[in-house]
């Protein structure tokens, strides 16, 4: 089998037929030049500069050679092969708290907002490797499955708020479940999870799932997000507008903090790394 690799410098060779008609052109303007001095054929005789077949044949060798060196620059290749290349990247899956809790603005600008931000930057950086999305509150779900479409990983995570679902609350345990049942069966060393939180876990039911991540193979990676202060969590109306603080029954301003202790040893458990 015979293919070019690079079909589109093909058309290249079209300076060929160019520049053959430039060298005849040249060529007949010559010959009209010496037929002024009289008879051509004469002239052609006495001129001891003139050799026509050289000039021919060098007309002749420059668009070979234009010829052949667009046939070069196409990439010519003769034959078949079959290669079956494997990449065995890893599965990545993602679970990212969209309570409430994470509109707190004790990083900038708020807690949610820096956890999408450091989530992009891991996309940015992965080749080859499958991410998917887990969305977390008071329950959770597959926000984005396994893939290595990173633009429409991104889109996802763009459009994920604390308006995605409806219980509120930090199920940190039903987050960690749902994404290890995301991972499909294989190479257990090649499947992490990242959850990014501000850590509080309301439900505080995480030990089954840790024993499973552990009989599976799959390491978590925890990244906490916020301050070790309490800080208040802003309120906003249905057109966005700031009308001030959550607070509770009693009419108290509910406050929010990291707990680095639930994401330390949920790292710990899986032989993972915490990183505030």
């Amino acid at each position: 089998m015979f293919r070019f690799l690079s079909t589109e410098i093909l058309f290249g060779l079209l300076l060929v037929p160019v520049l053959g008609a430039f060298f005849w052109g040249t060529r007949q303007a010559r010959k009209r030049a010496l037929a002024q001095f009289g008879d051509l054929v004469l002239v052609q005789k006495l001129s001891a500069t003139l050799n026509r077949r050289a000039r021919v044949a060098k007309s002749v060798l420059m668009l070979l050679v234009v010829a052949f060196l667009v046939l070069a620059l196409a990439r010519p290749q003769f034959g078949t092969r079959v290669e079956t290349v494997t990449s065995e990247g890893q599965d990545v899956m993602v679970a990212l708290d969209v309570s409430r809790s994470m509109l707190a603005e004790d990083v900038n600008p708020n807690r949610l907002e820096r956890a999408r931000l450091e989530i992009m930057r891991i996309v940015q950086r992965l080749d080859g490797d499958r991410i998917g999305l887990v969305a977390f509150a008071g329950n959770a779900f597959v926000q984005s499955p396994l893939t290595v479409d990173y633009g429409a990983a991104a889109l996802f995570l763009n459009s994920m708020n604390t308006d995605l679902i409806p219980l509120q609350g930090t199920n940190l345990g039903e987050a960690l479940t749902v994404a290890l049942d995301s991972f499909e069966e294989g190479t257990s060393d090649h499947r992490v999870l990242i959850v990014v939180t501000d850590g509080e876990d309301h439900e505080g039911e995480i030990d089954q799932a840790l024993e499973r991540a552990r009989e599976e193979g799959v390491q978590i990676h925890t990244v906490g997000i916020g301050s070790l202060d309490g800080v208040p969590i802003p309120e906003f109306d249905a057109s966005g507008e700031r009308t001030g603080f959550i607070r509770d029954e009693e009419g108290a301003v509910v406050t929010t903090r990291l707990d680095e202790s639930t994401l330390e040893r949920v790292a710990e458990a899986t032989g993972g790394r915490y990183f505030p």
